[in-house]
């Protein structure tokens, strides 16, 4: 009986690197609260992925499995050994993806890179840790000044704000891992630095050469994406909001704001939202949060997140389960004291009457205090939709297909369950009630809110029934 009562609502995806990774070790992580597995193709190959992807199959068929793309980024090549840099230091930037830093000449990935950038323009490396400012541009070569100190390392990240980039938005090893993300038929392709509707697009049109269900989230990494957030989520499942690059491309104390439009976008057009980077940062080395952090997991949450992410605490971090743990803890207490809010006005035109009942259903729920919501589907736009009012009461969604289960594990307060189809509205729901009698243990004085359809379970929710478990068993 207390298990719904129990049950965090917001959604945790956990980063994973095969070097750091086992079957038991996903289990616990499993068991701590986690619901996706996130695979990050910049630091993997298809070899290294398709060992993690099996374990996590191995361990359960509910884990959801996201892969990152590279994206259109710009990163240092090989600079080996690093590069110390004092502040007033003057370093060589030059644009060739197959040459290796020398003395105090260092090269990226993108071969326009010195043509795009001008004199003056600041260049941050390494998620801005490092600062140059180009005083001087001659042929193929920027003369940049240090900023700050420290080092110049392989392969980090190189952020140009203000500077449009011709990047393709697709790359040969993007390529290569979408096909493969194809075969393996996992969930999700998160893209990197989409900057507009373009980038999502090419995405889709290599997952349509294999036929492809694979949802795709787009990462939210720069200004252009934030700018083009409307046309963005017209072609893609959800949003992540990579803080990580976005508070390198955009002043840092913007941030929270720009943070809080997009959740709030993505909840009235009920796409599921990520908030990702350095939420529990401090866990990588110690086995407690810092307050500061606490607060980051609280205010997203807050906020309306469907889901929060862990980085490196999970793929490389000492206490990654106890990573887990505490944004598990953090969630259920914020949870617990959440507003109510149902002034979403976005109604999918195609899905009016759905979209209506899903309101109803969430306004009843709490008005009856409903102990849970049931909901059939097959495609998770009911679940969806429900989810996306952020209401207190969970949403068991019983679903068609193994797939959708597993798309809905990045949905707020949905707790997807795998059901056979049924052949009509009285079966599904005299198999979803038991169902919520025998793994929940839900008393039969429960009330609990029914969203189903008449029409077939392809058509969509057509009614909303209310009433005790005891009853609805009597009546279907």
């Amino acid at each position: 009986m207390e298990y719904l009562r129990n049950q965090k609502k917001t959604k945790i995806v956990a980063t994973i690197s095969d070097r750091n990774c086992s079957t038991e070790f996903i289990k616990r992580l499993y068991h701590a609260g986690m619901d996706v597995v996130r695979l990050n193709s910049a630091h993997q190959e298809i070899s290294d992925a398709e060992g993690v992807i099996d374990m996590v199959r191995s361990v359960s068929d509910e884990i959801a499995i996201l892969i990152d793309t590279k994206g259109p980024e710009i990163r240092t090549t090989t600079v080996e050994p690093a590069i110390e840099v004092q502040a007033g230091d003057i370093i060589e930037i030059k644009s060739d993806p197959t040459c290796s830093a020398h003395d105090r000449t260092i090269y990226v990935n993108y071969t326009g890179f010195v043509d795009d950038v001008q004199t003056g323009t600041l260049i941050l490396i390494d998620d801005g840790y490092m600062e140059f400012n180009v005083v001087d541009k001659k042929e193929d070569t920027l003369y940049c000044e240090a900023i700050t100190s420290g080092f110049l390392k392989s392969r980090k990240s190189v952020n140009v704000p203000k500077t449009s980039f011709n990047l393709p938005s697709l790359n040969e090893k993007d390529k290569a891992f979408i096909r493969f993300a194809a075969e393996k038929q996992i969930d999700f392709i998160a893209h990197s630095f989409v900057r507009h509707k373009e980038d999502v697009m090419a995405v889709q049109q290599e997952l349509d050469k294999y036929n492809s269900d694979i949802k795709i989230i787009a990462k939210i990494e720069n200004q252009q994406g934030v700018d083009h957030l409307a046309e963005i989520l017209d072609h893609a499942y959800g949003i992540m909001v990579a803080r990580g690059d976005l508070a390198v491309e955009i002043p840092f104390e913007r941030i929270p704001g720009v943070q809080r439009d997009i959740i709030k976008m993505c909840n009235e057009r009920k796409k599921p939202v990520i908030v990702a980077t350095q939420m529990l940062h401090s866990m990588i080395h110690q086995s407690r949060p810092t307050r500061a952090e606490v607060n980051d997991v609280a205010s997203a949450i807050f906020r309306r997140t469907d889901a929060v992410m862990l980085s490196g605490e999970t793929a490389f971090g000492a206490f990654p389960v106890e990573s887990v743990a505490t944004m598990k803890k953090i969630a259920i207490e914020v949870e617990k004291s959440k507003e109510d809010n149902l002034e979403y006005t976005f109604v999918d035109k195609q899905r009016k009457i759905p979209s209506h009942l899903a309101k109803y259903a969430v306004e009843a729920s709490m008005d009856l205090n409903a102990r849970a919501i049931i909901a059939d589907t097959n495609t998770g736009r009911t679940p969806r939709s429900l989810s996306s009012y952020h209401g207190k009461k969970p949403v068991i969604a019983l679903c068609y297909s193994r797939r959708t289960m597993r798309e809905l594990a990045l949905s707020y307060g949905v707790i997807p369950m795998f059901m056979e189809p049924r052949s009509t509205p009285q079966e599904f729901i005299r198999n979803a009630i038991n169902n919520l009698r025998l793994k929940f243990h839900v008393p039969d004085d429960s009330l609990i809110v029914v969203i189903a359809g008449s029409f077939g379970y392809t058509n969509g929710a057509s009614y909303v029934e209310i009433g005790t478990v005891e009853n609805l068993i009597k009546s279907h």
